[in-house]
């Protein structure tokens, strides 16, 4: 049947196919073997020429091992070996760890900064868009893209900010800049160069008398800064000795063990970290009717302006600050905004050997080893344990770093450190039964691993153990008994990672220095191995120049330059120190006093 259909439609097939339209001629084709025989042996002998002219790839191209690795910073080290230098890693989008390089990219190793070559500095703090130090002569230096401004975003040297002050320990907050001095007095400045401008002839405070010589050398004052007062007259040969500051607010210790506290500005006592509500400032308009006059304010926590905030589920407008109303039209960015500090009354009568701040929290460690907290508790950052859960601890609480030791272990705390929303607890266990031992615990927000506990844990209660870093002993040869490892330097970051480093012995020549240990965040490299990813356990950092641990050195530097590469003096002792900041990180030279 089907061989019938195809010969009935044979016909109109080959009609349908071989009768176009007129307007179109066909040709009947001619076959010729010799051409088609001509063609296929030039299409072979191509298809052979290319196939052996050109390597053929059966699999993917096979890739060097370390060709995704990052290429570092091509920074060569000072050409003279006696020159100290200093090494930054992390995050540079603002200009903070090099100011004469454009920002951008993150510095995934360390590398040398070139501007720091010769520099050893009494004090060096890194925030979010801008940093100072103290240089050798005591005199104060900012920059970054935060501090210059828009206007002049771009690569700056540092800039002299503060000078004949004798300036020994720098604080920094988003708006303004503490320096403590060497004599006890606590100076603030802006942090933005714009708002330091001085207009020509109007008197500074804290600066010369009139009858100074600076007018007659040029040197007369062009940058406003302002000194912050005690609200009571300190004690005979009593003076401030130390600062720390958090996100918006100052704490300040004198030499007789009393603490002070200073808001910065209207968010100071958000969670109670002051330890008072009630304080004054001076009036705005006093400027206007030349009258001393202030102004009694009130910062109320939120805990107890508004205790039932996390009560509801129900969406409501919360205030920024809640502060009273007198403060509605007040610059809080001012260095005037309260020119004062105040002792805290619920400490009056304690003796304070140490003071700490974090973001948004305060801490006191007294001689004998005993720690009070308060302030903000959202991540357990006070280490009131896990039965606390409330997240704002207005009154100074003691903090329990004894609750997982035995009975007859003595506990002390020998430092506490603070940084954004972690704490770490330096303490030292004393027993009868064994050799004495120093524990490290912490507590807060370990989102990134910042507990060092090999755990990602958003709220730790409980100090808890960093175990690769506690209890760690070795043997003394000269005494001939084990003794513990401890702690020299810890500084914690406000995003989230650590530094730390490990003093394996006071008297031992043959280490040679103290290891740098690294954890927690790690999104800009500022752990400085290379990578991305965080770690959640206290790491050792790799030496650029060899593969070994790197070490912190100290030395006698054969000379020392200010920032204006002038030489300072010879034969200074220095020693490397460690600072982390927002995703960036440096190691630097130290005098040592």
């Amino acid at each position: 049947m089907f061989k019938q259909g195809r010969s009935t439609l044979n016909p109109y097939l080959r009609r349908f196919h071989t009768h176009p339209s007129s307007s179109y001629t066909f040709r009947p084709v001619r076959r010729n073997g010799v051409a088609i025989t001509v063609a296929s042996a030039l299409a072979a002998g191509t298809a052979l020429w290319y196939s052996t002219s050109r390597p053929l790839y059966n699999d993917a191209i096979i890739r060097p091992a370390d060709a995704d690795k990052p290429k570092p910073l091509v920074v060569e080290k000072p050409t003279n070996p006696d020159t100290i230098y200093s090494l930054v890693w992390g995050s540079n989008n603002e200009r903070t760890l090099c100011p004469d390089v454009p920002g951008g990219e993150s510095i995934r190793t360390p590398t040398v900064a070139r501007w720091l070559d010769g520099v050893a500095v009494r004090d060096l703090q890194l925030h979010q868009k801008h940093a100072a130090c103290v240089d050798a002569r005591g005199d104060v230096y900012q920059w970054g893209d935060g501090f210059f401004g828009r206007s002049l975003r771009g690569a700056h040297t540092p800039k002299l900010t503060l000078r004949g002050k004798n300036i020994v320990q720098l604080q920094l907050t988003d708006d303004k800049l503490y320096a403590l001095s060497a004599s006890g007095k606590v100076y603030t400045l802006a942090t933005d160069a714009m708002d330091q401008e001085l207009s020509a002839g109007s008197p500074t405070p804290s600066s010369d008398s009139w009858w100074g010589t600076g007018w007659l050398w040029g040197e007369d004052e062009t940058v406003d800064f302002a000194e912050l007062t005690a609200s009571e007259p300190l004690g005979w040969r009593e003076s401030f000795v130390s600062i720390a500051a958090g996100k918006n607010h100052l704490l300040a210790l004198t030499s007789k063990g009393r603490v002070f506290a200073h808001p910065v500005n209207k968010k100071a006592n958000h969670y109670g970290q002051l330890g008072f509500r009630k304080f004054s400032i001076p009036d705005p308009v006093s400027a206007l009717t030349q009258r001393n006059s202030h102004l009694h304010v009130e910062l109320v926590p939120k805990s107890l302006a508004d205790p039932f905030i996390n009560s509801a589920r129900a969406v409501r407008v919360t205030p920024s600050s809640y502060a009273s109303d007198n403060l509605s039209d007040v610059d809080d960015r001012s260095i005037r905004f309260c020119p004062t500090l105040f002792e805290i009354p619920v400490l009056r009568g304690v003796e304070v050997a140490q003071i700490a701040a974090s973001g948004r929290s305060s801490f006191i460690r007294t001689p004998s080893g005993r720690v009070l907290g308060w302030g903000a508790n959202e991540y357990g950052q006070i280490g009131l344990g896990s039965n606390v859960a409330l997240d704002t601890i207005t009154v100074p609480t003691e903090v329990v770093l004894w609750r997982f030791t035995q009975n007859s272990t003595r506990s002390k705390c020998l430092d506490v450190t603070a940084g954004g929303d972690l704490t770490a607890f330096t303490v030292e266990r004393e027993s009868d039964k064994g050799p004495n031992t120093t524990d490290l615990l912490m507590c807060g927000n370990g989102q990134y691993g910042g507990l060092g506990n090999n755990t990602y844990t958003n709220v730790q209660g409980n100090p808890s153990r960093v175990k690769s870093l506690s209890g760690l002993l070795q043997y003394n040869e000269d005494v001939r008994v084990l003794e513990p490892i401890k702690p020299s330097e810890i500084s914690i970051s406000p995003t989230g990672h650590i530094l730390l480093s490990l003093n394996s012995s006071d008297d031992s020549a043959g280490v040679g220095g103290k290891d740098l240990m690294v954890w927690g965040k790690n999104h800009e490299s500022e752990l400085g191995n290379g990578k991305k990813s965080s770690l959640v356990i206290p790491t050792p950092v790799q030496s650029p120049d060899e593969d070994e641990r790197f070490m912190l050195m100290r030395k006698k530097a054969k000379e020392v330059k200010d920032l204006h590469g002038k030489v300072w003096k010879h034969g200074v002792t220095v020693e490397q120190h460690v600072a982390a900041g927002y995703e960036n990180s440096i190691v630097y030279w130290k005098i040592v006093v």
